[in-house]
Order: structure tokens, then sequence, then C-alpha cells
């Protein structure tokens, strides 16, 4: 997969006021506010279960906007995500790469996540986190595990990333460039 320019975006958005939203889930324990705060901070950040969400304004490394959700995982609170689907843009589904136990229970809420109206044809950034931990499924692997029924009529890639250490991210963020380019076709044909 090649990478696109992105310098002109910048300007290109702040011209239209188009701020992206993305909504990050995935199972408890997955990393995902660890990977929110590293992006805000370029720094690891000790964090806690998210009970709720939070919610950080972004930019892209070519300043490109985007309001990024981070949304608690916990069984008891995936009942609440349908909640933070409206006027999704893009979802990221972070997988834990070290846990793969809970692998099926993942691929399911997933695929509840993506039977939502609201998720109709919004591309799928899918990280496998936690690569840093020796032994932990690389993306290829886990990649080959997915079933791709889940994700039909979705444009969908999966990176592997280290929240901890920050390895993968920018890469990551470089992806969503191109998903963004698909998600704009969209919101210019809506």
């Amino acid at each position: 997969m090649s990478f696109i320019d992105f310098s002109g975006w910048s300007s290109f958005h702040e011209t239209l006021k188009i701020v992206f939203v993305l909504v990050m889930l995935g199972l408890d324990l997955a990393g995902k506010s660890t990977l929110l705060y590293r992006l805000k901070s370029s720094r690891a950040m000790e964090t806690c279960p998210t009970v709720g969400f939070n919610v950080e304004s972004l930019r892209t490394p070519c300043g490109v906007p985007f309001t990024l959700w981070d949304v608690g995982g916990q069984s008891s609170l995936r009942a609440s995500w349908p909640h933070y689907l409206e006027d999704t843009n893009i979802l990221i589904f972070v997988l834990d790469s070290t846990d793969m136990a809970r692998l099926p229970e993942a691929l399911e809420a997933l695929e509840e996540a993506l039977g939502h109206p609201s998720l109709a044809g919004v591309p799928v950034l899918l990280l496998a986190n936690k690569q840093e931990v020796p032994g932990a499924m690389a993306p290829a692997e886990l990649g080959q595990r997915l079933q791709r029924g889940q994700l039909m009529g979705h444009p969908w890639v999966l990176r592997g990333c280290s929240a901890l250490t920050g390895q993968g991210l920018q890469e990551a963020l470089g992806v969503l460039g191109e998903v963004w380019d698909l998600q704009y076709i969209k919101l210019s044909t809506d």
C-alpha cells in the first residue's frame, strides 16, 4: 500500500472546516486509552480502565484535525457503544495482540459494532496493539484469523503498533490519510 502526500490537506480541511470524527473501540485492557494519550502527548502515560469515554482533539503530522473518542471496552459498557457511533467517519478497533484467548470475544464485539447502521460503509483501522511484548501475534497472523465477513462493506486496514513504545503509530496515522481519502469521497457524494 502506498502513502499519499497529505501536506496540502491541512489548509484544505481548514478551509472546508472538516474535522473528522474517529471512534476507538476494543475490549477492556486492549490499550485504547494508552494509545489515545500516546498520540496526544507523544509519551506513555499510566491509565486506568475507562468508565465511559475519553475524547481528545488531535492533528495528524501534516496538520489534519480530528476528534478521537476512546470508549470503554468492559463488557458492561459495550451496550453503550452505539451512542458514540453517530457521525463516525472512521472506526479504530484495537486488538490486544497478546491475548489470543479473548480474540473471539474481540471479533464478536467488532462484528456487533459494525452492524450498527451509523457505521455502514465506514472505513476501519484495526490496530494490533502490544507488538513490543515477546510472543505477541504478528499483524499478518492476526489478519489470517480475522473472519473477513465481519468487515464486508468496509474499507479496512490492519496495522501493528505499540501504545507503550509508540512503535507503528506514525505509520497508522499515515494509513488514516489513505482511509480519509475513501471517507472524503463518501462524504462528498452523500
